[in-house]
């Protein structure tokens, strides 16, 4: 087999890249960006410019693919040592750090191929992007606070979705990203009590494993009340309608769910936490901002 084809991931190779970055949770962040250039087109001009809008998914998919690449690549020796994350890819030799490598940089340039068509702006600013993803792994290396790193880093997504429809500055989108980013940071307070003792064992810092669960989780509520409050923010600062109010509700409605399946003493069910509950908070949102959007004049 020649060298050029040997750097390319093969089949068996692409499926175990895309288990090894979890493709599937950018539902997660990816609504969120709908949301900012939704908006956007609509103070613009009132019309879904879709292929815009492809791009946006793009540039999203492929910066939380190099990020989640990265992350999986440096934590790959902390992984080993965690019986939770032991069965990672990178642990179990499923992928070579080579391949992990050769798919994170096929995503970084898909991300600034798609920043450089959407406009001048979203290209300039993209290495900006890019680095609190580099940066968030290190994290749990020199602060107990990782998740103000990744909260910055997801913050990103609805900020460069109206980058990519205005090509200017928003402090809407920047309210909505601090929303996004704060909201993440939130649920991953509660996703690290699961890790606290390995974390303590290893050296890791987190905010369970120095100040306890009760704290991390306690955190998390202050940080979905702050997040509530951003929404709230963000539905005023842009004039939205009855439909986003009413999505408001909604989330509000599943942060009081997730945090009565969640307590300190009861981790039982932190996946569905996780994983469920705030799947369906961005996709509900989505929904309803969408339909808000679409009332209030937006065209297809």
């Amino acid at each position: 087999m020649s060298s050029a084809s040997a750097a390319i991931p093969q089949p068996g190779r692409t499926k175990a890249f895309l288990r090894l970055v979890m493709i599937e949770h950018s539902v997660f962040a990816l609504p969120f960006a709908y949301i900012a250039s939704l908006t956007a087109m609509y103070e613009t001009d009132r019309h879904i410019h879709w292929g815009r809008l492809l791009l946006v998914t793009v540039c999203m998919v492929g910066l939380r693919t190099f990020a989640m690449a990265v992350n999986r690549i440096i934590d790959r020796e902390i992984d080993a040592r965690n019986p939770r994350t032991a069965h990672r890819e990178l642990v179990t030799g499923a992928m070579t750090v080579r391949h992990a490598w050769t798919g994170a940089l096929i995503a970084l340039v898909v991300f600034l191929g798609a920043a450089a068509l959407l406009n001048p702006l979203c290209l300039a600013l993209a290495p900006v992007a890019v680095i609190p993803m580099v940066v968030y792994p290190y994290g749990k290396r020199f602060t107990n606070f990782p998740q103000a790193i990744l909260g910055l880093a997801q913050a990103m997504g609805p900020i460069g979705g109206w980058l990519a429809i205005s090509g200017s500055w928003s402090w809407e989108a920047v309210i909505l990203g601090l929303a996004v980013g704060v909201w993440i940071g939130g649920f991953d307070l509660i996703y690290a009590c699961q890790d606290v003792e390995a974390d303590r064992e290893i050296g890791v810092l987190s905010v369970p494993a120095r100040f306890g669960v009760p704290a991390a989780i306690w955190g998390a509520r202050a940080c979905h009340t702050v997040t509530t409050a951003l929404f709230v923010w963000y539905a005023l600062i842009t004039g939205a309608g009855a439909f986003f109010w009413l999505g408001l509700v909604v989330v509000a409605g599943a942060f009081v769910y997730e945090h009565r399946i969640v307590r300190p003493h009861d981790l039982s069910r932190l996946n569905r936490a996780f994983f469920s509950v705030n799947g369906f908070i961005g996709i509900a949102l989505f929904v309803c901002a969408l339909l808000d959007l679409l009332l209030r004049g937006l065209t297809l």
